[in-house]
């Protein structure tokens, strides 16, 4: 599966930006879906994961009351809907894929996804 991040730009503090990791190739639904990020200087970070067919998630505690993952199998589409946006947000946000039936712990690991696309920049700043 080859995936690709886009939504990213700038936006002030307290604003939103909805990201989107499109899918071409295999079956989209086979997989479960990651969001990362990556600021300058500091190592990938777990921000959300959805399951195959979207029923179960999982978010990193800091940013589960700002963000919402979601994802559209007919549209081969995952959705991180980013509200109440701070500096510290600003990273590049990447998405990636993992073939396993169910949601695991391990799911926050970038190193369980097999499958990365290129990021998109996140820039939060007045």
């Amino acid at each position: 599966v080859q995936l690709q991040a886009s939504g990213g730009g700038l936006v002030q503090p307290g604003g939103s930006l909805r990201l989107s990791c499109a899918a071409s190739g295999r079956s989209f639904s086979d997989y479960i879906i990651g969001w990362f990020r990556q600021a300058p200087g500091k190592e990938r970070e777990f921000v959300a994961t959805i399951s195959r067919g979207g029923s179960a998630t999982r978010y990193a505690d800091s940013m589960k009351d700002r963000f919402t993952i979601s994802r559209d199998n007919a549209k081969n589409t995952v959705y991180l809907q980013m509200n109440s946006l701070k500096p510290d947000d600003t990273a590049v946000y990447y998405c990636a894929a993992d073939e396993a039936p169910f949601i695991k712990v391990s799911h926050r690991t970038p190193g369980v996804y097999g499958y990365w696309g290129r990021g998109t920049q996140v820039t939060v700043s007045s």
